[in-house]
């Protein structure tokens, strides 16, 4: 049996960073890193647009799964706020969980993001026009490091790392056990079992079936959490370009007035490109945007969800999710798009009158009507938004604006941990968006200095 100090299970920028932090602090002890998905540099997903342009179900998806976990081949987008992004902050204080995103940026910048932008949403004049349409701008500095210099600067964490961790890709995880006499024992079929004095979990959202049934087997307590549900919007950059050329990207939240839910953008990617993703099996889609001009395209793309909570009897929101995606999969065969003229008018999009629209497509999906597969509430939102959205950015509400469906982000049951973010079973740590308690890549690699820190001893109790 292998034998570490500290066994991080998953590679996303929770694990990434913890293992830098500890390589820093603690050069001494033996850490390693087990990831399902494989080596940055082998991450390719097939669909090339041309030969293969619908999701093939890969073994292990490549976009989803890796070093860099899913925010690799993201926009690389680093919200450094307390407003969104997770709840870290309720846990380790508001000015730690800033000082530790302030500490993620600049070793970013120093691994090859210099030079990218810092943007800021306070005290912005967007801040009282969202206001007077009934709109609410979130405040943010946004780190936009793009899909392009995020890879480089997840290559030169790895090549930082490589000599000084043991990394295992391709080696899913089958279960953590605690052992009787200390300690915590990782169960893999590649590399056989693993023991380690403390574990650090970090696997993300697409090991939320995973960590249940780890809590499970451990019996640590989790609480029901939400479930974002949307599509993604497709329009001209020119739409948005006052907004993005000075925010970046504008988190902007409405309050609908047939129901009072909430509706808010999401991942807002000007001149990017619309992608899909696979989460266990479902195709989902997301977007992306470059920071190297060559690399952009005429359109911005944006997220719009709604969230739902359940209350009693019902606790299961990523299914509830996940079947609302499964349609859709059903229906379109993958993806599906429809033209926002004729989803208002009560009839699906054809290729033809996608082909004879305004906006070119960045994503082959199938021509369908949203309304079969999203609920009434929930589209009702969107469309309310859409025209909020259309006072500030004119042109939004446009017939030929494209809506993607379905956009769904899963959020992890959250788990029970302390204000260390270590669970009822000392030397076990719970980590990044796999805890339930951040959703961000800058809230998710901050938990992972926070705990590396503290396994390092830097970290005051």
């Amino acid at each position: 049996m292998k034998n570490y100090d500290v066994i991080i299970v998953g590679a996303g920028p929770g694990g990434i960073y913890s293992a830098y932090e500890l390589m820093k602090l603690a050069p001494d002890l033996k850490v390693a890193v087990y990831e399902k998905g494989h080596t940055l540099t082998q991450r390719r997903c097939p669909i090339d647009g041309d030969k293969i342009k619908e999701c093939i179900n890969c073994k292990t998806c490549a976009i989803m799964s890796g070093f860099g976990g899913a925010g690799a081949f993201s926009d690389g987008k680093y919200n450094i706020t307390n407003d969104f992004g997770g709840t870290l902050y309720e846990y380790i204080g508001k000015k730690k969980a800033m000082d530790l995103m302030n500490y993620v940026d600049q070793i970013n910048l120093e691994h090859g993001g210099a030079g990218t932008k810092l943007y800021s949403t306070a005290d912005t004049r967007f801040k009282r026009i969202c206001i007077q349409n009934g709109l609410h701008l979130l405040d943010a500095s946004v780190r936009h490091l793009g899909t392009d210099i995020n890879y480089i600067v997840l290559g030169h964490l790895y090549d930082e790392l490589k000599d000084k961790v043991e990394f295992y890709f391709d080696t899913p995880v089958e279960t953590v056990k605690k052992d009787e006499n200390g300690g915590f024992t990782v169960f893999t079929k590649k590399e056989g079992e693993a023991h380690c004095s403390q574990c650090i979990v970090s696997v993300g959202r697409s090991g939320s079936s995973w960590m249940e049934d780890v809590c499970r087997d451990l019996e640590i307590p989790t609480s029901s959490n939400r479930v974002d549900i949307g599509v993604r919007v497709e329009l001209p950059a020119v739409v948005f370009k006052d907004i993005t050329d000075e925010l970046y990207e504008g988190k902007i939240v409405y309050r609908t007035n047939n129901y009072e839910d909430l509706v808010r953008t999401f991942c807002m990617n000007p001149r990017g490109a619309v992608v899909t993703e696979n989460t266990n099996g479902i195709i989902t889609v997301n977007g992306h945007s470059y920071e190297n001009p060559e690399l952009q395209t005429e359109n911005t793309n944006f997220a719009l969800l709604v969230a739902k909570h359940f209350s009693e009897p019902f606790s299961d929101s990523n299914g509830y999710g996940e079947s609302i995606a499964r349609l859709s999969n059903m229906l379109g065969g993958g993806v599906m798009v429809q033209r926002f003229g004729d989803l208002i008018r009560g009839r699906r999009s054809t290729e033809k009158r996608i082909r004879e629209g305004l906006v070119v497509p960045t994503l082959s999906a199938t021509p369908g009507d949203l309304s079969l597969v999203l609920p009434k509430r929930i589209l009702d939102g969107i469309i309310e938004m859409i025209y909020a959205l259309d006072k500030i950015a004119p042109g939004t509400a446009n017939s030929d604006t494209l809506l993607y469906g379905v956009e769904v982000k899963f959020y992890n049951m959250e788990v029970k941990i302390d204000n260390h973010l270590e669970t009822m079973h000392k030397g076990l740590y719970v980590i990044g968006d796999g805890s339930g308690v951040t959703h961000s890549l800058s809230h998710a690699s901050a938990s992972g200095v926070y705990v590396a820190r503290r396994i390092a001893g830097a970290e005051a109790d």
